[in-house]
C-alpha cells in the first residue's frame, strides 16, 4: 500500500468524526459533507510524514474549512445563498440507516441551538465548538483563528454565555399545536399582524433544494421578510404531526408534496423548514390532524 492509499484509509477511518465537527460548526449536514470533500483535497496535497496525532491534524483542517465557509457566509448574508438546511426534522428511517445521523442530529445541536450559533462570529462558533463540545486544548485552536490561546479561550467564553441563556423549543404538542394553526389561519388570511405576532424578530425561514427549484428563496431572514413571504399563502396547508412534532401539509392526489416544520421558542415561531425532497418526506411519519 503506498503512502496515498494509506492516508485515503485513514481519512475514512475518520470520516463520521469529522462529519460531526463539520457538522455541529456549519449546522448543514450537506455543507459539513462539502467540508469533509474539501478537507480531503486539502489532505491528499499534503505531507504527513511529520504527522504524529493524525486524528488531531484531520480535525484541525476540517476546522479551518468550516471556517472560511463561515466568514463566507457572513461576507454574503445580502445575498441569496445556496440551499442550507439545518434539518430540524429527524426521520426515523435515519437511526436504522445511519446512527451517526441520528446522534449528531440529537444531541447539542437542536433548532434553538443553531439558531444562537447563527449570530455568533465565525471565530466564536469554531473556538466554542472546538472546545466544549470536542475538547480541543486552546493552545491548538489559536493558530486556527488566528489568535493567541487566551484570545481562544475568550472567544469560546463569549460564545458559551450565549448557548447557555439560549432557550429551547416548546415540548408541549397542545401549545405546539395552537402556535402552528394560528400561523395556517393567519397566513390564509392575509392577516400580516397576526403573523408577525406569532414570528420571533430573527425567525429564518429555509427551503431544500426541491422547493428552491420551484422558484422560491432558499432563505428568508426576519419576522417582516418571513410575514411577506406567506401572508396570503398556505390556503391548501393542513395541520399536521411531523414525526410527533407540530408542523404542516401540503398534499396532492393524497400525497404529501411540501412539509412545513416549526422550531417553536417560548410561543414564537423561530424557523420554518420547507421541504419537499421526495426521498425526505418518504422517511416522515406524517399525520394529518382534523380541526
Amino acid at each position: 500500500m503506498d503512502e496515498h492509499d494509506w492516508l485515503a484509509e485513514r481519512f475514512e477511518a475518520h470520516r463520521s468524526h469529522l462529519r460531526a465537527v463539520a457538522y455541529r460548526m456549519l449546522g448543514s449536514l450537506s455543507e459539513a459533507d462539502d467540508a469533509v470533500q474539501e478537507s480531503w483535497l486539502n489532505v491528499s496535497r499534503s505531507d504527513t510524514s511529520g504527522v504524529d496525532n493524525l486524528g488531531g491534524w484531520l480535525t484541525t483542517v476540517v476546522a479551518r474549512v468550516c471556517l472560511d465557509m463561515l466568514r463566507s457566509r457572513k461576507s454574503r448574508r445580502e445575498e441569496p445563498l445556496d440551499p442550507h438546511v439545518s434539518e430540524p426534522i429527524v426521520s426515523r428511517a435515519d437511526a436504522a440507516v445511519d446512527p451517526e445521523h441520528e446522534v449528531v442530529l440529537a444531541d447539542s445541536v437542536g433548532l434553538a441551538l443553531l439558531v444562537v450559533l447563527e449570530t455568533l462570529a465565525p471565530a466564536e462558533r469554531v473556538a466554542f465548538v472546538m472546545h466544549d463540545l470536542f475538547a480541543v486544548p486552546f493552545d491548538e485552536i489559536a493558530p486556527i483563528v488566528g489568535r493567541s490561546p487566551a484570545a481562544a479561550r475568550q472567544l469560546a467564553s463569549r460564545a458559551r454565555r450565549r448557548v447557555q441563556g439560549a432557550a429551547t423549543p416548546d415540548a408541549d404538542l397542545t401549545r405546539q399545536r395552537a402556535v402552528v394553526d394560528a400561523f395556517l389561519a393567519a397566513s390564509r388570511g392575509g392577516d400580516f399582524g397576526a403573523l408577525l405576532a406569532l414570528l420571533d424578530p430573527n425567525v429564518v425561514l429555509r427551503a431544500d433544494g426541491a422547493v428552491v427549484r420551484t422558484g422560491a428563496s432558499a432563505e428568508v431572514r426576519g419576522a417582516t421578510a418571513v410575514a411577506e413571504t406567506f401572508s396570503g399563502r398556505a390556503r391548501a396547508a393542513q395541520l399536521a404531526l411531523v414525526n410527533g412534532a407540530a408542523g404542516a401539509v401540503w398534499a396532492q392526489g393524497g400525497r404529501p408534496r411540501v412539509v412545513f416544520g416549526f422550531s417553536i421558542v417560548r410561543g414564537k415561531i423561530v424557523e420554518i423548514e420547507m421541504i419537499a425532497d421526495p426521498e425526505r418526506l418518504g422517511q416522515l411519519d406524517i399525520v394529518l390532524l382534523n380541526k
